[in-house]
């Protein structure tokens, strides 16, 4: 438990009636009686206006700089939610962090399946991660943090908060290139990660961090899977003499399957232990999810880059049947993004039978292109049938409104949802 009368590691005036709480958020919707309420600026409105509301709901206390009841008061809040973290953080003695342009949430779930680790929700802003590590810090158990970044400077302030024992990149590609500029931008900022402290990257990120150890398939990698088959079943390959089975994955989720067992053979968990963890994970929605039946559907929707994409499409050429790509725009790609759609439209035009495209760059994307998803799912409802594989990949455009959503083609689980459902009618 959160014992806000417990040496605190910063000053605070604590009322009366605080009393502790199993966990933290910011969310003022998610407060209750278990869980307390932390009131930080945001970009339109600050957490104090949601003070009332979450000590309604019935929070055991709510960090803030106000005067009310059942507060933890503090100068400024979110420094120190900060200050906290840190402090519980220290606690610990195994915490990895994971970055990379693609694969971060895979690799995390593989990664903490096999070190048998508390692994950080979805939603990876630096107050859910504060929030994360002031829960778990104490814990016996290793901790896995995703770290993903948009701007330069960010992976710095997350290694200051995190502070990583050992520091994962998954890939380096196009991703964020708006705000970070090239793809040399890109590693470089990503490689604060491993600044100071083990790391591990990946084979294709190996070319941007030489002399780091690597993970993966093929000669030369520190830690290496070996005679990795990948089928419409899911993907077997051994490590160090130990045989790996994940069921409906692809070549993407065995490589995180690698990096899980390279960890956990530096935490001194058995091969087989973790082997036998790992064919359990289920990765969250929207991220290779395969949805077998008369035709299959790979839920790939989540979010897309260049690299994720080209990644998918070689997935998809391994189902037999015929293979069906739905691509919609990947965002924040900057000056660069039309000559990047179109490349990635002739990927999907090599490793697929029939190629749609949907929203801005439709035409570059597939052979049947339409400017909002209602359009491309007429069509696409009535010329999927048996036997079919289906990939939906997109951005997500989580900020936008669901007219410039639909009208863009991001955010495509619509389209997952609906083929789901022609699928079981």
């Amino acid at each position: 438990m959160l014992d806000p009368r417990a040496a605190l590691p910063f000053p605070a005036a604590v009322h009366p009636d605080a009393s502790p709480a199993a966990r933290l958020t910011w969310d003022s919707r998610q407060a209750g009686p278990e869980v307390a309420f932390v009131a930080l600026p945001g970009e339109r409105m600050h957490g104090n206006s949601f003070v009332e509301a979450a000590l309604a709901a019935g929070a055991p206390f709510v960090l803030t700089d106000l005067d009310v009841e059942r507060a933890v008061r503090v100068p400024e809040a979110r420094e120190a939610l900060f200050t906290w973290a840190r402090a519980e953080r220290a606690r610990n003695g195994l915490v990895v962090g994971i970055t990379g342009s693609v694969g971060k949430t895979t690799a995390k779930s593989y990664a903490a399946a096999a070190l048998g680790a508390h692994t950080m929700p979805v939603y990876n802003t630096m107050p859910a991660i504060a929030c994360f590590l002031i829960e778990f810090g104490r814990s016996e158990r290793p901790l896995v943090v995703e770290m993903g970044i948009d701007r330069v400077g960010e992976m710095a302030e997350l290694v200051d908060l995190v502070r990583p024992d050992i520091g994962v990149v998954t890939s380096i590609g196009e991703a964020h290139l708006e705000a970070l500029g090239s793809v040399e931008g890109i590693a470089r900022e990503k490689g604060v990660i491993l600044q100071g402290r083990r790391g591990l990257v990946s084979t294709q990120a190996s070319p941007w961090y030489p002399g780091a150890a690597t993970y993966g398939f093929g000669e030369g990698a520190t830690f290496a899977g070996e005679d990795l088959e990948v089928t419409p079943e899911g993907a077997r390959f051994s490590f160090r003499g130990v045989p790996v089975s994940l069921p409906l994955a692809s070549r993407v989720q065995a490589e995180a399957a690698v990096l899980g067992l390279a960890l956990a053979q530096g935490a001194g968990v058995s091969p087989e232990e973790a082997a036998a963890r790992m064919a359990d994970v289920q990765v969250p929605g929207g991220r290779y999810r395969v949805h077998p039946g008369r035709f299959t559907v790979i839920d790939d929707a989540y979010n897309a880059s260049p690299l994720a994409v080209r990644a998918a499409l070689d997935a998809l050429a391994a189902f037999p049947g015929r293979r069906i790509s739905v691509l919609g725009r990947m965002l924040e790609l900057g000056e660069t993004e039309r000559e990047l759609h179109t490349g990635v439209g002739a990927h999907a035009r090599q490793r697929a039978d029939l190629t749609y495209g949907v929203g801005a760059f439709a035409p570059e994307l597939g052979d049947r292109a339409f400017r909002t998803v209602p359009d491309l799912l007429a069509d696409l409802l009535t010329e999927v049938r048996d036997g079919d594989v289906v990939l939906v990949k997109a951005s997500r455009g989580i900020s936008w409104t669901p007219e410039r959503r639909a009208e863009e083609g991001v955010g495509l689980d619509v389209v997952v949802d609906a083929l789901l459902r022609e699928r079981e009618e």
